[in-house]
């Protein structure tokens, strides 16, 4: 689903991942079981391995490798073969982590770009015969779910409702999520969803990447906002509750906050969990539209590899804000990844209640 979200940032190996879940704690005694999670999108492959740890996990491994797996499938409707040999390459780095380090459990999924492509089986056979890892291809609404388990716990305590968003490269998934004051899980809290047939790479092939006018911008806006009503519609609900605020997870969002924080360098830490006012991000998008290709490129933020992707991420995002104007947005470096090692922890049984021994 999601473009990259920075390697360099996620790949923080020991430390501690901010996903904090209320009241479970750690089971003790033998050594933590290890579990992996790969997201295998339209744009990228990461890679995520973790260990249980008190309130959410630990991070031991990553992986991140832009592949561009979707490249040409608009025209094509095939994954062409470049783009498998690319993302062979990257899942055979996967495969050998995720033996290195043991993983006990895994959960290996790809989206867009297989579901849309005709020869999406027969890569995901490949890809098994190739490097042993068994690809699933799943459905746009346990994407969504996924992706929302994985940053929800960022939404504001005291907002009463949440458009939660993930621009992918192929797709972006949109949840309306109910305030954390509704009990139960986060699947519980979704009011409505959507998964629109419009990524980053998807939306700069139609439309052009690399020289992207003011008037292409607003073409791509405009295309994007039309895909929106249906849903519109019926999460028109959502922007009338109190601390009604945007939760967005993707390359797209933690550029734009990389960008305005005028980061050297992407750092996660200061990334992941930032808040920014709609002003705030009026700024970027304009400053964004009015750059050139090579003026995108140059910047540490967005890079060679993402400057023909990153305003078609702009107008995606714009879409959104016009449709569900909101006064702030929280930016979650964070997302389908967490949400699978979250579910597999919690299948597991891992954490216990507080006061249960």
């Amino acid at each position: 689903m999601s473009e990259e979200r920075h390697a360099a940032g996620a790949a923080s190996a020991g430390g501690s991942s901010p996903v904090p879940q209320a009241g479970p704690e750690a089971r003790q005694g033998p050594r933590a079981a290890t579990y992996a999670a790969l997201d295998l999108g339209t744009n990228n492959c990461r890679l995520l391995i973790a260990q249980p740890s008190p309130h959410g996990f630990r991070v031991v491994d990553a992986f991140s490798r832009i592949v561009r797996l979707g490249e040409g499938i608009v025209s094509t409707n095939r994954l062409g073969d470049d783009a498998i040999r690319r993302s062979v390459d990257a899942l055979k780095v996967c495969a050998a982590k995720i033996a290195t380090r043991r993983a006990t459990r895994t959960r290996l999924v790809a989206t867009e770009a297989c579901r849309l492509a005709a020869n999406g089986a027969e890569f995901v056979s490949l890809v098994e015969a190739e490097t042993g890892l068994r690809l699933e291809i799943v459905d746009r609404e346990t994407e969504a779910l996924l992706a929302a388990s994985g940053c929800a716990s960022l939404a504001d305590p005291e907002a009463e409702g949440i458009l939660l968003f993930d621009i992918g490269g192929g797709s972006t998934e949109i949840v309306w999520l109910a305030g954390r004051q509704q009990r139960g899980s986060v699947a519980d809290r979704v009011r409505a969803w959507t998964s629109l047939p419009a990524g980053v790479v998807t939306l700069a092939e139609r439309h052009g990447g690399r020289h992207v006018t003011p008037e292409i911008f607003e073409a791509m806006v405009h295309e994007v906002t039309g895909l929106l009503g249906s849903f519109a519609s019926r999460a028109a609900g959502a922007r009338k509750m109190r601390g009604f605020h945007l939760l967005g997870t993707s390359g797209t969002v933690t550029t734009i906050a990389g960008v305005h924080l005028g980061l050297p360098r992407y750092d996660r830490r200061l990334v992941d969990g930032l808040w920014m006012q709609a002003g705030e991000v009026d700024a970027v998008l304009q400053r964004l539209v009015a750059m050139s290709f090579e003026e995108r490129a140059a910047n540490a933020c967005i890079g060679q590899d993402r400057a023909d992707l990153v305003i078609a991420g702009c107008a995606i995002l714009e879409a959104i804000r016009r449709t569900f104007p909101a006064p702030r947005i929280r930016i979650a470096d964070r997302g389908l990844r967490e949400g699978m090692l979250m579910k597999m922890m919690r299948e597991d049984g891992v954490w216990r209640r507080r006061g249960r021994r």
